[in-house]
């Protein structure tokens, strides 16, 4: 038996949702002005849009505490357990996580018997990266491997593992003080869309810009094959906030490539819809 727990920031396919005894999502809690959500079943992404919208403060996010990770450890009826989080670069999720796999040796030294084998992975991404790296995880179960082969496999799979994304509102980054008032106004009027993709360690760098959605997206998915090695293996996975004409529009761009083995697409979750904004998109390979 393996469980694979992800931080709510990624997103989970409906296989992920319905396979319940192999997945399970530990929420982040989001924050916009004194509102507070948690990213769970409840979360409402259409309001919580507006408040974004509707607040002069940027919208924050909590990692989850090393005591809900070690519930969860606590509660997984297996004998493998493969922790997914968000990019340690961008949260503290995966810190959380690494103490709480700690706080359960440390408990359960005295036991008699195995333990149970933790593991905690560094998704260097969010959102729909760590949904890849998870179907990775299972993958790599079901041919048998053992826990450690498991682990040097999706080590690889995240060493080559790109994600992307591009903003259709420069809002959020001008209210978090990461984009000037003037650069987010001249770039909003002449409709620049900044491409943005993730660093080897985890961190976000800028990859370039065009003007419009259309000519973002099809500088996004050139950015993607500039970078991505054996695609004929690789899945593209991509996910949306309230955006699903744009998405559709951007699986059509990466099977027009015809260089990748498959294409899907997801909602964003409620950490990936406040990180990527009304309109946005995120790709991962």
């Amino acid at each position: 038996m393996y469980k694979i727990i992800v931080d709510s920031c990624g997103e989970f396919t409906r296989h992920m949702d319905e396979d319940k005894a192999h997945f399970s999502h530990i929420p982040l809690t989001l924050q916009v002005g004194s509102y507070e959500q948690k990213d769970d079943s409840t979360f409402d992404q259409k309001a919580f849009l507006k408040k974004m919208k509707d607040s002069k403060e940027p919208p924050h996010s909590a990692c989850p505490s090393p005591a809900s990770y070690l519930a969860a450890i606590e509660e997984a009826e297996a004998d493998n357990i493969y922790i997914v989080t968000l990019s340690a670069k961008l949260s503290g999720s995966y810190n959380a996580a690494v103490l709480a796999r700690s706080l359960y040796q440390e408990e359960h030294e005295d036991d008699e018997g195995p333990l149970k084998r933790i593991h905690v992975f560094d998704s260097r991404s969010a959102s729909i990266g760590q949904t890849l790296i998870a179907e990775h995880i299972e993958q790599e179960e079901k041919k048998g491997l053992t826990f450690d082969e498991v682990i040097r496999a999706v080590d690889s799979f995240i060493r080559e593992e790109h994600t992307f994304f591009v903003l259709e509102s420069l809002d959020t980054l001008r209210k978090a003080g990461r984009l000037g008032s003037l650069k987010a106004m001249l770039a909003t009027t002449l409709s620049i869309k900044p491409v943005m993709g993730s660093t080897p360690e985890g961190s976000i760098q800028q990859l370039g810009q065009a003007r419009g959605m259309i000519r973002s997206l099809d500088k996004m998915v050139d950015c993607m094959v500039q970078v991505t090695s054996h695609p004929d293996q690789k899945v593209v996975a991509i996910s949306h906030c309230n955006a699903p004409d744009t998405a559709s529009s951007l699986k059509e761009k990466v099977k027009r490539t015809g260089l990748f083995k498959d294409v899907f697409v997801l909602e964003t979750a409620g950490v990936s819809s406040m990180y990527a904004g009304d309109g946005g998109v995120i790709m991962a390979v």
